[in-house]
């Protein structure tokens, strides 16, 4: 009697606690782990391994091969970083800052162009110029071909983003705002002092898809940069796997150099994924908050 006493207790403990949800996360947790580890595994196998093994959790035969290749151009590296966390640091702030000025303006019932200008927000993510009108306006009426300008403009504003803030902050409570007002408070007090702080899920979240959106972007720098001292990381990646591909299947051009082609394109990846995801460490917490109160509508 008091054995079956004892277990059900366990039991009930065990149901109680979050032990079991916690096991299960950290399963799937280290399930999702697999595919990262064995990215960078094959990124330090070499070209035979890789072949004869496969992918695998552990290098079976460890080479440094494919990152001496990259790394043969080291400056080029190093500039590519460099232009890549300016672009996407710099764009990604201010990109913040004007999409939060507009999705508050949007917010506001008071504010008399709301709706024209909700509907114009709105219609820019139906409907566009195309590709040729785009690119004679930056290049011909901007001016900004071969500047970093080009790789940062064109994402400053995204109206999904914007449309994604101005929920958040119309869910704000207005009781703030109007106290805010009676204390003598301007409109810029009350953005920044008011709603930005109130609103930090909401801006993490939008503050990482544009990060997101500026450091995998490779294709304005394939239209607007031809100048190899501005080439952003992604672009720079990307031709030197065009390159590896082209001399691949024209076996004429190599010089007799042996290119680990597996292994430099995890090399690859890894180079490109690595400083981005402590930028997602970093505002994870905020992350499915921010998402669910500004996609819900209480």
């Amino acid at each position: 009697m008091i054995t079956t006493v004892s277990r059900k207790s366990f039991w009930d403990r065990l149901k109680s606690s979050n032990l079991i949800i916690h096991l299960i996360l950290l399963i799937l947790s280290i399930m999702a782990l697999v595919p990262f580890l064995m990215l960078i595994s094959a990124s330090f196998s070499s070209e035979i391994a890789i072949g004869k093994y496969g992918y695998t959790l552990f290098p079976q035969q460890f080479s440094m091969e494919a990152y001496d290749y990259l790394f043969r151009d080291f400056g080029q590296i190093l500039n590519s970083y460099l232009i890549t966390l300016i672009v996407s640091l710099g764009g990604s702030s201010v990109g913040l800052l004007i999409m939060s000025l507009l999705a508050f303006s949007l917010s506001r019932k008071d504010f008399r162009f709301r709706k024209p200008l909700s509907f114009y927000v709105f219609f820019t993510m139906l409907f566009n110029g195309g590709l040729v009108p785009w690119y004679i306006l930056i290049t011909q009426y901007l001016h900004l071909k071969n500047t970093m300008f080009a790789l940062i403009l064109p994402y400053l504003v995204i109206p999904w983003f914007v449309l994604l803030l101005r929920t958040y902050f119309a869910g704000l409570p207005t009781e703030l705002f109007e106290a805010a007002r009676i204390d003598g408070a301007s409109e810029w007090r009350l953005f920044f002092q008011i709603v930005l702080p109130l609103s930090t899920p909401a801006l993490a979240t939008v503050g990482l898809f544009s990060l997101l959106q500026y450091w995998n972007d490779w294709w304005l720098a394939l239209l607007f940069i031809d100048d190899r001292k501005l080439f952003p990381l992604q672009y720079l990646l990307y031709t030197i796997q065009s390159n590896i591909d082209a001399i691949s299947q024209n076996p004429e051009m190599n010089s007799g150099v042996i290119i680990p082609t597996q292994g430099v394109r995890m090399a690859m990846a890894v180079l490109a994924i690595g400083p981005i995801i402590f930028a997602f460490l970093f505002v994870q917490r905020y992350f499915v908050r921010g998402i669910t109160l500004g996609g819900i509508k209480e």
